[in-house]
This record gives C-alpha cells, sequence and structure tokens, in this order.
C-alpha cells in the first residue's frame, strides 16, 4: 500500500502567516505534536512541532519564522513501511506527502499509519505469536510455511529483523492463525529451527491491550 492512499483530508496544514497560538490552538483541535506549513502556491516549507510553539516567546509570530532547513516529507508512491520507518526515525505525529519539488499532497496522522500497519500484520486478529532464531545459514521461508501448513495453520503476518550486525543470525516473527502452537513447535524444533517464544491466548489480549494503551497514547 502506498502512503498516499493513508492521506486524512480534514488534516489542514499551517500557514505562513499564522500566529505561534494560532498553530497551538490547532494542534491541540487535531490533538497532535506537529503540522505541515504550507504556502499559498502549495509549497511544503517544513513542519513545526508543539515543543517549538511552546518555545517562541511572542504568541503572535508567524510560524514560517519557526520553519528550518529540509522540509521532512514522503512522496506519494512510497510504501507504508518505508513511511513508518520515517515517522518513526524523526518522532513525527503527522507525516507530510508531497512530489519531490516539494508541492504538498496532503498528511498522514501518524496514529492512522500505525492503525494501517497492524491491520497489514494482522495485529487485531486472533492467533498466536512464535518468535524463533535462526542461523542465516538455515532461513529458508518455504521450510518455515511448509512446518505450519502441515499442522493445518497458517501464518498471518512474519517480520525477519537481524540479531547482530553481521546478519549472521535471524529473529523471524511469526502471527499465525491458532491459537495451540503445541504441535507446530514440536515440528519446528523437530527440523532445527529454535523457538525462542511463545506468546498464547492469554498473551494475545495482553498484547491487544497493550496495543490499544499505545493508540491512546498518541492520541494524547
Amino acid at each position: 500500500m502506498r502512503i498516499v492512499q493513508l492521506i486524512q483530508e480534514g488534516l489542514q496544514p499551517l500557514r505562513p502567516d499564522d500566529t505561534v497560538h494560532r498553530a497551538r490552538e490547532q494542534m491541540a483541535a487535531l490533538r497532535v505534536r506537529h503540522l505541515p506549513v504550507v504556502d499559498e502556491a502549495g509549497e511544503l516549507l517544513g513542519v513545526v512541532s508543539d515543543e517549538q510553539l511552546h518555545l517562541a516567546d511572542d504568541p503572535n509570530l508567524p510560524v514560517t519564522m519557526l520553519v528550518r532547513g529540509t522540509p521532512v516529507s514522503v512522496t506519494p508512491d512510497l510504501h507504508v513501511f518505508d513511511a513508518a520507518r520515517v515517522v518513526l526515525q524523526h518522532g513525527l505525529t503527522v507525516l507530510p506527502v508531497a512530489e519531490s519539488n516539494h508541492h504538498y499532497r496532503g498528511a498522514v496522522p501518524a496514529q492512522h499509519l500505525l492503525e494501517q500497519l497492524i491491520r497489514m500484520l494482522s495485529l487485531h486478529e486472533p492467533g498466536a505469536i512464535l518468535e524463533l532464531e535462526i542461523d542465516a545459514r538455515d532461513y529458508a521461508l518455504s521450510n518455515l510455511l511448509y512446518c505450519v501448513e502441515q499442522c493445518d495453520a497458517r501464518v498471518r503476518a512474519l517480520v525477519v529483523e537481524p540479531l547482530d550486525a553481521s546478519e549472521s543470525r535471524f529473529r523471524v516473527t511469526l502471527k499465525l492463525n491458532v491459537q495451540d502452537t503445541a504441535r507446530i513447535r514440536h515440528v519446528l524444533e523437530h527440523r532445527g529451527f529454535h523457538v525462542a517464544a511463545a506468546y498464547n491466548e492469554e498473551d494475545d489480549e495482553e498484547l491487544r491491550q497493550r496495543i490499544e494503551a499505545f493508540m491512546r497514547y498518541l492520541e494524547v
């Protein structure tokens, strides 16, 4: 999915002549901590944060005076996974979307992006989670899927993370469509895969509660 598909129409940017006071009110109303600044020609000038606004001495200062450096944004065709990396890298609560010439296309709230990632990774669906630690030379996606499917289960989502800088070992996280993983774990271990952790139905409920708590935190 491309990030342009998640643009929220009701999230209006700031104008260059909007005052610090006006920007504070708009951020409070939208419950965000960042807003893009866009001029009358539709060019993205930058992003201002609530921290910048609270450090400004003059509430009547135009927000354009707070804009510094190259605007942080993503292009419309960027995949949502890469867009999430930009949000994390810059700690944004609102992600501006603009063409390569800085023409503003819209913005995506970080919360909206997170909700989409949760749907794409099936975190809202019931099912157990397994964490495996695998040597790079032993990693084969087809073998993993075969082990799971021969136990009459399916992989809803899969995430691979390197465990060291050399990428000689990986942590593979599997989200399954079943709760009981005893047979699957037995098959995986028998095939030489090390199951480092398993989260069952009770843990699934705890995970959902943590996700909901994190979503509420983003709304603050």
